[in-house]
């Protein structure tokens, strides 16, 4: 692992990859549990398709999101149903359907009522129509936004659905603080309906976690979200993570000066 001195000399490019992020169009953004020094903390996943930002915070709510979004968000932030990411101030937001439609399903194995089994049938086909939708690349935009519509206005029939069953006011709860960022993707192409590359991006982390048993120091936590956030960027810039750092210093050692991040 590298020492305090290497983790200064890395930091303007972990800094350098915080700012892209926040630049972003569309950044999707995921945590997951981690350890220091034996107590419980958060490992934060904020990335694009060009950067992975890792940071490692005590808190899973604001604290967190205020250290990273110290302004606006200027885009859309793609995310999963954890409240927290309800009090960024983005342009847009746009929550995992597939976390939905899992959960659906998963419910569908164990409640047999004709309550659920008719909402259930009802929300999955109106999600499984704004997906097809969304891959639709034959028709005018007219046709495109006036179809968006009729499902947004589906989404309020959802949303205003009654029932004594649990399982369908849970889920028309979510339904109800949710519905702006259920079929945002529909308004903008770039946007996925799923949060999935953020998960892919922080399986690398779980793993990590499972082998190195996580830090035990806050040093070495810094030392982590520096080399991990590095690491995945460089990677999904198709360059070798392990020879752009060791090229890195080398220069480092040579000249005094840090080169820029490799693949801008």
């Amino acid at each position: 692992m590298l020492g305090n001195g290497w983790r200064l000399v890395l930091l303007p490019w972990y800094e350098h990859i915080g700012g892209q992020v926040k630049q972003a169009g569309v950044l999707h953004a995921d945590e997951t549990g981690w350890r220091v020094n034996g107590r419980s903390v958060w490992l934060w996943c904020f990335t694009t398709k060009r950067a992975t930002y890792y940071m490692i915070h005590q808190s899973r709510g604001s604290p967190a999101l205020s250290q990273f979004f110290t302004t606006a968000f200027d885009g859309v932030l793609v995310t999963d149903f954890w409240s927290a990411y309800n009090a960024v101030a983005c342009t847009d937001r746009q929550v995992c359907i597939s976390h939905l439609l899992r959960e659906l399903v998963a419910v569908d194995e164990h409640n047999t009522s004709s309550g659920w089994c008719q909402f259930s049938k009802k929300l999955k086909r109106l999600v499984r129509d704004g997906l097809r939708l969304k891959r639709r690349d034959d028709i005018s935009l007219e046709t495109q936004t006036r179809r968006a519509k009729r499902i947004t206005d589906r989404l309020t029939e959802q949303v205003e659905w009654e029932s004594e069953d649990k399982d369908v006011r849970r889920v028309v709860k979510r339904l109800r603080k949710h519905r702006e960022a259920f079929f945002a993707f529909l308004d903008y192409k770039d946007v996925p309906p799923d949060n999935n590359h953020a998960e892919r991006e922080i399986l690398p982390a779980v793993i990590m976690r499972k082998n190195s048993l996580c830090n035990q120091s806050a040093r070495g936590a810094d030392v982590q979200a520096i080399l991990m956030s590095i690491y995945r960027t460089v990677n999904l810039r198709g360059i070798d993570p392990l020879e752009a750092i060791v090229s890195a210093l080398r220069e480092y050692v040579r000249t005094g000066s840090l080169p820029p991040l490799p693949g801008k």
